[in-house]
C-alpha cells in the first residue's frame, strides 16, 4: 500500500499537486542549490587548487585532466581546443596500438613531425617511460646536426635505437645509387628488412594526410602486406574513430597519430609545448646554390656543379631528408612564434615546396608507398 502511496505522490507532484516534498527531495533540492552556487563561483576552490581551477601536484603531462578537474569543481562545460582534441585523438591512437600489437616501433628521423610524435608518446606513457623501441632508416646523406640531435634525444629519453643503414646495403651491393645521388628512395629495402628481422607488428609513422595527396588517401592504420606493400584500393573502413588492427603471420600495420594534423597544427603544439628541435629548422645562414628552383646545401654529399653559383644566405627548412634532396627556403623566422606566423601564410605544404624526390612523378609518394616506403 506504501508503495501505491508513493506512487502517487510522485505522480501528484509531477503535474503539479500539492504533495509535501519528503525529506530526502528537502536534501536533493539543497545540494542542486550547492551546485548552482559553485557554477556562479561564489564557492572558494579547495585549497590544494588554484584560482584557474587546477590542481598545482596534477601530472604537467594530463592535459586532458583540465577539463575533468574543472568538471569535479562545477564549472562551466567547454569543448576542447582544436590542439587539444588532436592531441587527445593521436594519444588514443598510440594508446590503442600499444594495447593491441605486440611489438610495436616507432620511426624517428629527428624530423619536427617525428619528434612530436616521440612527445605524445610520451605523454602516453608518463610518468612510465616509452615502451617500444625507435628505427631510423639512415641513408648516409642525412645533415649533420638531425643525426646529433636524434641521438641526444634517444639518450636522454633511454630509448633503444635500430639503425637500418642504406650505406651498408650499398657496400654489400645488395643496392645500387640512383643516378640522381638521392638516397632517400633507397630507404624501402632496409625498413622492410629491419621491421622482419625486429619482428614489428606495428610501426608508427609522422605521415600527415595534408603532405601529399598519396598520404591523403591513407586510413590511420594502414594494413602492410607480407612484402611490406600498401594497396590503396584495399583499405579498412575507420568509421567512429574504431581502429581495425586484425593481421596475419608476416603483415604488419602502420599506424598515423598525427595524420589528420597540419604543418601549422604541428608548429602551434611544438611552440604550446616548448619541443626542442634540431636547430636547422629556424633561420640561419648556410652556403646554398639553386637548382630545380629550390636552394640545396652544399656538403659532400650535396654539391654545385660549375654552372651553379655558391652563395651564402639566411634559410631555413621546413621539412628534414637528406640533403641530396631536400631543399632550404629562405626565411628570417628564427623563433617557433615567427616560424608559426611564416607556416600560417603559406599556399604550398612542406613537402610540395622543398623535396626534389616528390618531383620524380605526379605519382612519386604513392609508387613508393606501394612499395612499402613510410
Amino acid at each position: 500500500m506504501s508503495n501505491s502511496t508513493n506512487t502517487f505522490e510522485t505522480l501528484d507532484t509531477r503535474l503539479g499537486g500539492g504533495a509535501v516534498p519528503s525529506e530526502g527531495a528537502h536534501r536533493g533540492a539543497e545540494e542542486r542549490g550547492d551546485v548552482s552556487k559553485r557554477r556562479e563561483g561564489s564557492v572558494q576552490p579547495p585549497n590544494n587548487v588554484t584560482a584557474d581551477g587546477l590542481d598545482p601536484d596534477a601530472t604537467p603531462w594530463a592535459a586532458s585532466d583540465t577539463a575533468s578537474q574543472k568538471a569535479r569543481l562545477g564549472g562551466t562545460a567547454h569543448r576542447l581546443g582544436s590542439l587539444d582534441a588532436l592531441e587527445s585523438e593521436a594519444i588514443h591512437i598510440i594508446r590503442e596500438v600499444v594495447a593491441e600489437f605486440e611489438r610495436p616501433a616507432l620511426l624517428f628521423s629527428g624530423g619536427k613531425d617525428s619528434v612530436v610524435m616521440l612527445h605524445l608518446a610520451t605523454k602516453a606513457f608518463w610518468p612510465g617511460r616509452v615502451p617500444f623501441p625507435v628505427l631510423h632508416v639512415d641513408t648516409g646523406h642525412n645533415f649533420p646536426e638531425v643525426i646529433e640531435f636524434r641521438d641526444r634525444t634517444v639518450a636522454r629519453l633511454g630509448l633503444r635505437l635500430v639503425v637500418g643503414s642504406v650505406q651498408e646495403y650499398i657496400d654489400r651491393g645488395e643496392l645500387s645509387e640512383r643516378a640522381d645521388g638521392t638516397r632517400n628512395p633507397l630507404q624501402t629495402v632496409p625498413l622492410l628488412e629491419s621491421i622482419n628481422s625486429n619482428r614489428f607488428d606495428a610501426v608508427f609513422g609522422g605521415g600527415r594526410r595534408d603532405e601529399d595527396k598519396a598520404r591523403a588517401k591513407e586510413r590511420i592504420l594502414s594494413l602492410r602486406d607480407e612484402f611490406g606493400q600498401w594497396d590503396p584500393r584495399n583499405q579498412r573502413p575507420e568509421l567512429w574513430n574504431l581502429y581495425n588492427g586484425r593481421h596475419t603471420v608476416g603483415q604488419h600495420v602502420r599506424a598515423f597519430p598525427i595524420s589528420n594534423w597540419t604543418e601549422l597544427d604541428v608548429w602551434r603544439y611544438i611552440e604550446r609545448e616548448n619541443i626542442d628541435l634540431p636547430g636547422l629548422y629556424y633561420a640561419h645562414e648556410r652556403q646554398v646554390f639553386s637548382r630545380d628552383g629550390m636552394w640545396r646545401a652544399v656538403g659532400d654529399v650535396s654539391l654545385p656543379t660549375v654552372k651553379e653559383t655558391v652563395e651564402t644566405r639566411t634559410v631555413r627548412y621546413r621539412t628534414v631528408g637528406d640533403m641530396s634532396c631536400t631543399g632550404a627556403v629562405e626565411s628570417d623566422a628564427a623563433t617557433v612564434a615567427a616560424v608559426v606566423r611564416e607556416v600560417a601564410l603559406s599556399t604550398l605544404t612542406e613537402r610540395g615546396a622543398t623535396r626534389a624526390d616528390d618531383r620524380i612523378s605526379e605519382a612519386a609518394m604513392e609508387d613508393r608507398k606501394k612499395d612499402g616506403y613510410f
